[in-house]
Parts: structure tokens; C-alpha cells; sequence
């Protein structure tokens, strides 16, 4: 899984290869007090290594002032590496978060309205948030860390080696031990990490479907039962955190076992060799380095279990965020399609079948009929007839099972998707407004609109008279989904925006099922202005919005039962004459 993110590195190579250089220098610098520490010693002791000696001419209170100004010199350039390394690290870390995270939301998109119908908004929210943030220490850290301690592990082998090949072979004996304990730990956290994310995934789920239902929680008294629900996600999340405790912390404790043995047979037996005048001949400052340089080596690598700790976490947040990026998309789009601009002949059904899923119920069943262009359809029917599914298969959020659906002869497969819908108004039953000013919700459709054409949209749709009773006018903020508006206002601000873009198709769901009569009848005729030379389609309870249709289809269980114009279904005396009679009575 981690190789699948050297992609997103590529465009950083340059930056990334000069952070390794960076760290390189910076850790060679960072290597050299315990060399520092072994020069004072032998120059106090009277064996001054021979690059001092030939500096100093001899004297000893030069060759200390040698070693004195190298400490400034040696600490001075590994700061400033450091400072150049760390820099670098962390904006390609947020460099690459970012190009992950937009890759990942626009892919996101692409997905099939199935998709989010199955998927919860707060899950997909924790992958592109939560999930992409676990990324950065990965990135900023886990680099420069491996890279550091391959530096450490080769400069001391060097040093070692080069002083007493039996104290090399000592100092280097843990390493193997701890190198398969990290990764052995790594594989271990890692099942943990991923539950952790998950947990994580399903609590920001709860949470975000509880504070966007607020309104039914507190009108239901419900609060008790949610916060009871709320405890058990968080606690799922505690019990999977709690669960990676238990080798977190373990890791350090065990592998400080091998250092310490290690630590102690590099500083025991060179001790031994000086106090009994065997073995190897070493100088008390080669003691001191290899004392200070076996624990520069050593310690540092407990830092393999922060390093496999953040590996971990990364490898589990990337198993969720390529588990989104890689879902398979049905409807995709055909960038080699026809452009549509509008409707010259006709939208046709044509033996149409349709149900949401394999085991849902058939929606619609061999469907057939015609829309004409630059007319006025209406679409009546009993609630689940189908009325709204065929406005999302005409959006192409859903293919039929069989059948097509054309327009002017082709298929909706062959038309170019975002010219397709570009070509669309939908007025939805189910209003959705974004959080944000009034204006910015109208302009949604038409973001180059002028604030003349935003008023004028309003205006037809009913909306103005009640925006300039508001403080900040246009301007005034609606909260999240519009909490601050009825249901009316909402309806009348998505008309707006749908007379803002003005389509050539325009599809209107119950578009005036949450206002008044009064409203309706300014809005109807508005509509009645707007929608002459468009193919309309409207959908409706209410028959008196389409009885001036030049055409109505009555859908019963998937079907066409009736079609005609209004005084021709009344004589019919079939279903639409029994609705129209209900509905007069009330």
C-alpha cells in the first residue's frame, strides 16, 4: 500500500533528493561530538591525533582551542542543515497531503449516486480529513528518520571498524534483534491502526448525523438515547486505541534489553583490555568514543518504533482512502461524446426497466413514451409510482436495467455527461442549500451571474420581497442546509437558482409542494414565462400546477395508465379524474 503513494512524490523529486542531502550532512555533523569528546581526551592524556598535532605546533593550550572551536563549528552547520532538512520535509509532506486529498475528493465525485446512498457522509468525511492528516508525520518524518538511522548505522560501522573490528562486531550484534522486533511490532499495530480508523470513521458518522439532525433529536426528546449511542461509538474507538497500547507499550522497554546488552560488552571489555594490558591497544580517548558513539548508534534506534508506529498508522489510512479512490464507477462520463445543447425532436422512453438495486422492487417496467420538444409535460402519480426515478435517469444518476432512454434519437450514453446536465434544471422536492450568503446559494448555477440577474431569479421565484426584509440582504448567511429558512423559502431559493441557469431542460419535482397557494400562483406564472421554448417536465401532486400541460402521463406501479391533456383525462373518469375530484372537494 505505502509504494502506491510514490506517485504523489514524483513531482517533488527535486525537493525530496535535496532534503536527503540535507539530512545526510546534517547527521554526519550530528555524529561528530563523541569524535569531539575522544580528541580532548587524547590531547589532555598526551595522545593528540595527529591532524591536531601537526595544527597546533606542539602546543598543548592550542590543540584544546582547536578542539574548542570545532564544538561551535561542527553544532553550527548541524543546526543550519537541520533547519534545511526539516524545512524541506514538512512542505513536501503538506504538498502531498494536499495532492492526495484532492485526488481523492475528485475522485470522490466520480462515484455513482449508489455510492453515497450505501456510504456515510461522516465515514467518507474521517477519510479525507482524519485519515489524509495521519499522512504527514509519515511523510515530514518516517523519511528523514530511516535515512538518518541508515547514516548512523553505516558512520558508526566506519568508526568501529576501523578502531577495533572486535568492538564493531559487539556494538552491531543487537541491531539484527532490533530491526526484526520493529518489524514484527509493525506488522502487530498495524491490524490495530486500521480498527482504530475504522472506529474513528463511525463515530465521526454518529456524530455528524446527530448534529445534522438536531432538530428531530431535541423534537423527539431523544437526547439520552443519542448520547447513549454517541458513548458506544467513542467507546469502540477507546477499546481499539487500547488494544495498540498494549505493544506500544512494550516496544521500547523490550528493545532497550539488546541495547543495553550491547552498551555494556562495547564498554566492559575495552575497559578490561586497558586495566589487564591485553588485547587490542586502545587510547582512553577511543574508550570515550566508543562509549558516547555506541549510544549515539543504539538509543536512536529505539526510534524504529515511532518510525514502524507511524508506518503503521499510515498504512492504514492509506488501506481507506485507496479503498475510496478505487471503487469501481458504473455511469462514467464519455469525454468523446455528443455535446448536447438542447432538445430538437424529442426525449424518449423506450421499454424502459429500472429498480435501485437486485433485490429492491421493480420501479419502473417497461416504460414507453415521448417527450416533445419545447412542450410542457406533466407527470402525475400515486407516491412510488416512479415519478422522481425518472429525473434521475434522465440526470444519468442511475442507467436503466434495460431499455433506453434517448434524446433526439440518441442514447443519453452517447451524449458528453457534464454537457448533459450542464443542459438540466432539476428543482428537487428534497432541497439542499449550501452554508453560506443567499446570493451565493442563487449564483451556485451561474457563478459569473451579475447581481441584476440574481435579483431579477429571485424575483420570479418569490424569493426577493422576503430577502430585503433580512438585515444583509443578499448577503445574509442561511447556516448549513439552509437552517435559517423555512422549507418554502428553501424551495423558492433552488427555484431560483434553476431560472438563473436557465437550461434548455428544465425538470421541476414538486418544486411549489412546500409554499403557499398564493406563492404558487406568482411562481407558476413566472414559470409559465420561463419556460416557453424549453422542454419542460413537471412533476406533481398538486394538479393544478400542470393542468395547463400540453401534455400529462399518469404513472401506476412503473407504468404509463393514462395520457392526455386535462380535459381529456377528465373525460377519460380514470385515476387523474378521480385525483382532480379529491383535490377540488379539499
Amino acid at each position: 500500500m505505502i509504494n502506491r503513494i510514490f506517485p504523489f512524490l514524483k513531482p517533488y523529486k527535486t525537493q525530496f533528493f535535496l532534503g536527503c542531502v540535507y539530512s545526510i550532512i546534517n547527521k554526519l555533523f550530528d555524529l561528530m561530538p563523541p569524535l569531539i569528546v575522544g580528541w580532548m581526551v587524547d590531547v589532555v592524556s598526551g595522545h593528540t591525533p595527529s591532524w591536531i598535532a601537526g595544527l597546533a605546533h606542539g602546543s598543548l593550550v592550542t590543540a584544546i582551542w582547536i578542539v574548542g572551536i570545532s564544538i561551535f563549528v561542527i553544532f553550527g552547520f548541524e543546526s543550519f542543515f537541520e533547519w534545511l532538512f526539516q524545512r524541506k520535509f514538512m512542505i513536501i509532506a503538506q504538498n502531498i497531503q494536499h495532492d492526495i486529498r484532492v485526488f481523492a475528493y475528485k475522485k470522490l465525485q466520480e462515484k455513482d449516486i449508489t455510492f453515497f446512498e450505501h456510504a456515510s457522509t461522516g465515514n467518507l468525511m474521517s477519510m479525507l480529513t482524519e485519515d489524509i492528516g495521519q499522512l504527514e508525520r509519515f511523510f515530514s518524518d518516517v523519511f528523514n528518520q530511516l535515512l538518518q538511522i541508515t547514516i548512523l548505522i553505516i558512520f558508526s560501522t566506519i568508526v568501529f571498524y576501523k578502531t577495533s573490528p572486535q568492538l564493531c562486531l559487539l556494538a552491531m550484534i543487537a541491531i539484527p534483534f532490533i530491526v526484526l522486533g520493529s518489524i514484527w511490532y509493525e506488522r502487530k499495530v498495524s491490524e490495530k491502526y486500521y480498527d482504530i480508523r475504522q472506529t474513528s470513521g463511525e463515530l465521526n458518522s454518529r456524530l455528524e448525523n446527530n448534529i445534522g439532525g438536531i432538530q428531530v433529536i431535541k423534537s423527539f426528546a431523544t437526547e439520552n438515547y443519542e448520547t447513549a449511542r454517541v458513548i458506544k461509538a467513542s467507546s469502540s474507538v477507546k477499546q481499539a486505541q487500547i488494544a495498540s497500547i498494549a505493544y506500544r507499550a512494550s516496544y521500547n522497554p523490550l528493545i532497550r534489553v539488546f541495547i543495553a546488552f550491547a552498551f555494556a560488552a562495547v564498554l566492559v571489555v575495552p575497559a578490561l583490555w586497558l586495566v589487564n594490558g591485553i588485547g587490542q591497544h586502545i587510547t582512553l580517548g577511543q574508550l570515550a568514543l566508543f562509549g558516547m558513539l555506541v549510544q549515539r548508534l543504539l538509543w536512536p534506534l529505539t526510534d524504529l518504533g515511532k518510525v514502524f508506529d507511524d508506518t503503521a498508522r499510515a498504512k492504514a489510512a492509506l488501506t481507506r482512502i485507496f479503498s475510496l479512490i478505487d471503487e469501481p464507477v458504473k455511469i462514467k462520463n464519455n469525454l468523446e461524446g455528443v455535446i448536447f445543447n438542447k432538445v430538437e425532436t424529442s426525449i424518449t422512453f423506450n421499454e424502459v426497466v429500472f429498480q435501485y438495486n437486485e433485490e429492491g422492487n421493480v420501479i419502473l417496467e417497461n416504460l414507453s413514451f415521448n417527450i416533445p420538444a419545447n412542450k410542457i409535460t406533466g407527470i402525475v402519480g400515486q407516491t412510488g409510482a416512479g415519478k422522481t426515478s425518472l429525473t434521475k435517469l434522465l440526470l444519468r444518476f442511475y442507467d436503466p436495467i434495460s431499455g433506453d432512454i434517448a434524446i433526439d434519437g440518441k442514447k443519453l450514453s452517447e451524449f458528453n455527461l457534464e454537457s448533459l446536465r450542464n443542459n438540466i434544471s432539476l428543482v428537487s422536492q428534497d432541497v439542499y442549500v449550501f452554508h453560506g450568503t443567499i446570493k451565493e446559494n442563487i449564483a451556485y448555477a451561474l457563478p459569473t451571474a451579475s447581481d441584476e440577474e440574481i435579483i431579477k431569479a429571485a424575483k420570479k421565484a418569490a424569493l426577493h420581497d422576503f430577502v430585503t426584509t433580512l438585515d444583509d440582504q443578499y448577503h445574509s448567511l442561511i447556516g448549513e442546509r439552509g437552517i435559517k429558512l423555512s422549507g418554502g423559502q428553501r424551495q423558492r431559493l433552488s427555484i431560483a437558482r434553476a431560472l438563473l441557469k436557465n437550461a434548455p431542460i428544465i425538470i421541476l419535482d414538486e418544486a411549489t409542494s412546500a409554499v403557499d397557494t398564493a406563492t404558487e400562483k406568482v411562481i407558476r406564472e413566472n414559470l409559465d414565462v420561463l419556460i416557453q421554448n424549453k422542454t419542460a417536465i413537471i412533476i406533481a401532486h398538486r394538479l393544478s400546477t400542470i393542468k395547463h400541460a400540453d401534455n400529462i402521463i399518469v404513472l401506476e406501479k412503473g407504468q404509463v395508465f393514462e395520457q392526455g391533456t386535462h380535459s381529456e383525462l377528465l373525460k377519460q373518469q380514470g385515476i387523474y379524474a378521480q385525483l382532480w375530484q379529491i383535490q377540488a372537494e379539499d
